[in-house]
């Protein structure tokens, strides 16, 4: 019996571009180890079924169930069926915090819950292909607009049936006209760190961006995202250092200097603390995987 293809990271892939816009429609592949990117995943489960291992819960979908996370906790499809086909898209956070959701599912979302529904039908079949048309068709227009459709598609989840991977606790209020204020807050910040984060940016810097004082935006960003705004600006480094560890010159050093940190000890901290492993061994199995 043939092995079964299995997914294998590149340099110019999801890992390695944290403000990569990603659209896909394919059969997906089995993941040998859980990966992370700086995206916020969605995926439609076209035909067949798969199974996730999340950070800490597993869930499995089948055809017309849709799901979406956060792509920043580590994540692996470790199995699914041989006729399994899926859609979706990779969304830099910028886009996520745009979205009309209750904030009480936007924070659960990025504390490391998965949210699922299965009120689908044929029109997302369809839009899903067809979304992944126009953003591989080379027209910024057709993308754009790809983009937009697919925004206003994940906000109708609030109108209709989902549950939350683990499930809510109870008694979490939905958000209130503050909250859209805040998204628009915490948006002007993601946009600014997408800008900046390979130079030597702080809070204060950040904080400016959005118009708002420093300590206000350290706490808004927290309560939204579940991160530090160093948090953050350290994922989308690492995801870039990702991309740049997998040359097969790469020099960890000056991968540690090229993707924004300021010394070899605080890159080495930061990756083993995402990755479970230092720079030079993920690199290294890239190497062996080849």
């Amino acid at each position: 019996m043939p092995e079964r293809p299995f997914y294998q990271p590149g340099a110019s892939s999801v890992e390695g571009l944290p403000l990569l816009l990603q659209m896909f429609h394919t059969a997906p592949l089995v993941m040998l180890k859980p990966h992370w990117h700086a995206q916020v995943e969605v995926n439609f489960i076209v035909r067949g079924s798969v199974h996730y291992r999340m950070n800490e819960h597993e869930i499995s979908l089948s055809a017309g169930e849709m799901c979406f996370f956060w792509g920043g906790l580590p994540h692996q499809m470790d199995d699914l069926s041989d006729d399994a086909i899926y859609a979706g898209a990779h969304l830099p956070l910028v886009h996520f915090f745009r979205l009309h959701l209750p904030a009480d599912v936007r924070h659960r979302l990025m504390t490391g819950a998965t949210l699922v529904t299965s009120a689908t039908d044929q029109s997302d079949n369809d839009n899903f292909a067809r979304w992944n048309r126009y953003a591989r068709s080379g027209d910024p227009a057709k993308a754009e607009h790809a983009v937009n459709e697919l925004l206003l598609r994940l906000e109708r989840v609030r109108f209709e049936p989902y549950r939350l991977v683990p499930e809510t606790a109870a008694g979490q209020e939905a958000g209130s006209a503050f909250d859209q204020q805040s998204s628009r807050n915490v948006g002007r910040m993601c946009d600014f760190i997408a800008e900046n984060f390979l130079y030597d940016i702080d809070c204060v810097n950040i904080a400016a961006a959005a118009d708002i004082h420093p300590k206000y935006a350290m706490s808004l960003f927290k309560k939204s995202t579940g991160m530090t705004l160093n948090e953050y600006v350290n994922l989308l480094r690492l995801s870039y250092a990702q991309a740049l560890l997998m040359h097969q010159d790469a020099n960890v050093l000056r991968v540690a200097m090229d993707s924004g940190f300021g010394s070899l000890s605080a890159f080495n901290k930061s990756f083993r603390k995402l990755a479970g492993m230092t720079p030079s061994d993920f690199r290294k199995g890239v190497a062996s995987a080849r």
